[in-house]
């Protein structure tokens, strides 16, 4: 799955990269705002795709001490980066070049130029485009709208080159009609309101951006599909009584840990609940391997109302620590073996 990532992130930043070059000989000739809007746009898009890149190689380092569960996060934030770049280096920069060329507007020289830069530049990023578009049906996207599947998708580095290439392509046609009206109407302030228009557009993206990246990093569950199948594996099991609980978070996108709490026939033996357990972890990542942690305990529904209802520091808990705690601390302390969170 990384590796098909890979390569539509790669597909869109060799384009990306030579729009950019193309757009900034365009507008060195033509002076174009748009054309400079543009060219900066593409060249954020091509820093952005690096930043997934690098997003993509450290979350694929295996698990260590420090993080035990691996470095799957990471993905989610270096896209979280990847919006802020968008939005200051894109957006606010195009707003701002848009209102200098509103307020102090300039003749286009050979328009012409910025005509065929644009439309071969609609080719490139529509070829990139079409390679994330098919990738992200490939993965199940089939059948469902394309916003939605963005909202759901657990994979940043997939819907952040979806969401790029198809503002792009938004971009180009409004330089497009910027271009066309200050050439064709003679309203050179026509090319600053399209850089302002295309700096709305990239501000609008990375909002969106950050906001879906955020919900990643704080902790997102499984799709509504997995937990589903999952809790029909547990409940199909003859030896529990009742699916009491099933917790659930991505550590990345094919990346999902598991909590499940599980009512077992009192009649069992112990050795019977340990067999059923690893029995019923086994095939529910059979059946869907990107659940690659599961910790299942035994419990019931009373159990669990109950623990959920009792405060987390009892009122008869001693509130100090004893004397001889103390002296265990001290002793750790000197002997300098405290644990360091950092390395």
């Amino acid at each position: 799955m990384a590796g098909d990532s890979r390569f539509a992130i790669y597909a869109a930043a060799g384009g990306n990269l030579a729009i950019a070059v193309s757009k900034f000989a365009a507008f060195a000739v033509t002076g174009s705002s748009a054309m400079l809007t543009e060219a900066v746009h593409s060249m954020v898009d091509t820093g952005n795709q690096g930043l997934l890149l690098l997003g993509l190689r450290r979350a694929a380092q295996p698990p260590d001490a420090a993080h035990p569960f691996g470095h799957g996060m990471e993905l989610y934030f270096w896209s979280f980066i990847v919006a802020l770049m968008v939005f200051s280096l894109g957006g606010a920069f195009s707003i701002y070049e848009g209102w200098l060329k509103v307020m102090n507007p300039e003749p286009m020289d050979r328009p012409w130029i910025n005509f065929l830069v644009l439309g071969v530049a609609v080719l490139f990023e529509g070829g990139s485009f079409l390679v994330a578009f098919r990738e992200h049906r490939r993965r199940g996207g089939k059948g469902s709208r394309l916003l939605s599947a963005i909202r759901s998708s657990k994979d940043p580095s997939l819907f952040a080159i979806l969401l790029e290439d198809a503002g792009a392509l938004i971009g180009l046609l409004i330089a497009l009609l910027g271009v066309g009206a200050a050439t064709l109407l003679g309203v050179p302030q026509a090319d600053g309101v399209a850089s302002i228009f295309i700096g709305l557009l990239l501000t609008a993206i990375a909002v969106f951006m950050a906001n879906e990246t955020r919900s990643l990093l704080t902790g997102e569950a499984a799709s509504p599909k997995v937990l589903f199948d999952v809790k029909a594996i547990l409940a199909a099991d003859r030896c529990v009584v009742e699916v009491v609980e099933v917790l659930s978070l991505h550590l990345g996108p094919r990346e999902i840990l598991l909590g499940v709490t599980l009512d077992f026939r009192d009649d069992l033996p112990g050795g019977e609940i340990e067999r059923a357990a690893s029995a019923l972890s086994r095939r529910i990542q059979e059946q869907h391997p990107e659940i690659t942690r599961v910790f299942l305990r035994p419990g019931s529904r009373k159990e669990l109302v109950a623990s959920a209802d009792q405060p987390p520091w009892p009122a008869d808990a001693p509130q100090a620590v004893g004397s001889s705690q103390v002296s265990h601390l001290r002793r750790t302390a000197a002997s300098g073996s405290m644990p360091n969170r950092r390395q």
